[in-house]
Order: C-alpha cells, then structure tokens, then sequence
C-alpha cells in the first residue's frame, strides 16, 4: 500500500513539471487505496508541496497576469465543485470531469483543423472564463484541473516552460484556497496530514524526474503528449 502511495505522489510531483495528464494516474491510485472522496483531501496538501517545490523551479518563466485572468471564473467552478463534491455520487463526478477534458481535447482538434477561427475564439474573454469555471470544478472535484488548464494555455499558443510557470502560480493558488473547503467537507484531517508526510518523499523525487524530463521534450512532443494524457484521463474517467 505505501508503495502504490508513493507512486501516485511520484505522479504528482512529475505532473506539475507539466506532464499534467500523468496526475491523473495519481487519482485512480488515491481513489483505490482511500476512497474516492477522501483521496480528495489526502491529495490536496501533497499537491502544495509539489507547486511549492515548482514555483521557484520556473518562477522566471510565464507572470501572474493571465491568473488573475482565470482566477475569477476558476472561483465560481471552486463554488460549484465544492457542492457537487458534498452532493453528488462519486460516479457522476467522475464522468463530469472526462466530459470536462475531453472537451478542451476537442477544442484543441479544432485549433488545429480550423486554427484562423480557433484564434479569434481563444482570444475571447467568453473561451478563458470556460476554461476557468471547467478548471475551477475539476479541481474542487478530484484534483483534476491540470489536463484542462494545460489545454487552454497551448490554445493560446504558450511556450511550454512559459505555460508551466503560469500553471505553477496558478495552482498554488488556488490549492490554497481549496484548503478550508476540503477541511469543511471533513476531507483533511490529523490522520490524512500524517498519512501526507509518509508519502511527500514520493512527491519530490516526482518534481526531480519532471525538470529533468521537461527540458529534454520539445514542444511538438510536449503537446502531442499533453493531449494524449488528457484523452486517456477523460475517458477513463467517463467511460471505465
């Protein structure tokens, strides 16, 4: 059992380096080991230390600009996830987060098949605040944001270690605030902190793995594999 938990922190750690779709290995292995809703909380403070041990790594890479920009929707997503969290069957929000990726997968098919009208969208307020509102329920929901930001950034054309520093900040943010949301829902406790420092080593050898792999990817690469992630996550999560 420790050994599948320091492998999902591994993932943790690796998917914040901006292999965001491999945290979703993470979130089946949570699921399995400590129940679906409770993984949420158990999840919740490994993933600080991970955007802790991130931001310096890439802070002069990407600004706080555009999250300032996803941060307003990305809240009102935080307020519906944390009710669909204490309301709906696990099973339901498990298939409303794939639907929520494999969307931006097909939003990013369409930037490619059609990318003069695509830019014109992506450049709308209407597209960041989607993407914002989706991230922000993913998150609140199981810890799921990444595949969904990480599409909305390449949308507008970002540089892969301009894109990771802006997720860096962004995350980091936002699992602060998501803090004495899972605390209310009884997700975060003594017990799940303890079980935390059992498995934060697995985080930082995760965050080593991802900066030395990141720099040895290019961007091409980078995003074929961020899109790969992302549908295998949504459908798992929608269909299995």
């Amino acid at each position: 059992m420790l050994l599948l938990g320091l492998l999902a922190a591994f993932c943790i750690g690796m998917s914040k380096t901006g292999f965001s779709g491999v945290s979703l290995i993470s979130i089946f292995i949570l699921a399995d080991l400590y129940g679906a809703k409770a993984s949420v909380g158990l999840a919740l403070p490994l993933l600080i230390l991970a955007d802790l041990l991130v931001y310096p790594a890439f802070r002069r890479h990407g600004s706080w600009v555009p999250v300032w920009k996803l941060l307003p929707p990305a809240l009102v997503g935080l307020a519906l996830g944390y009710f669909l969290l204490r309301d709906v069957p696990d099973g339901v929000a498990r298939k409303i987060i794939g639907g929520i990726i494999l969307l931006m997968v097909g939003l990013q098919a369409l930037r490619r098949w059609n990318r003069g009208w695509f830019d014109r969208m992506a450049a709308s307020r209407s597209f960041g605040a989607g993407a914002g509102v989706a991230g922000g329920v993913a998150t609140m929901l199981a810890n799921a944001a990444g595949p969904v930001i990480q599409l909305y950034l390449l949308s507008v054309r970002l540089p892969k270690l301009e894109l990771i520093g802006i997720g860096a900040r962004f995350f980091l943010l936002v699992n602060i605030l998501k803090v004495p949301l899972n605390a209310q829902l009884n997700l975060i406790d003594a017990a799940s902190l303890l079980e935390n420092l059992k498995l934060a080593p697995g985080v930082c050898l995760g965050v080593l793995a991802g900066r030395w792999a990141i720099h040895r990817v290019s961007q091409q690469i980078f995003e074929g594999m961020v899109v790969l992630f992302a549908v295998v996550a949504g459908v798992r999560l929608l269909f299995f």
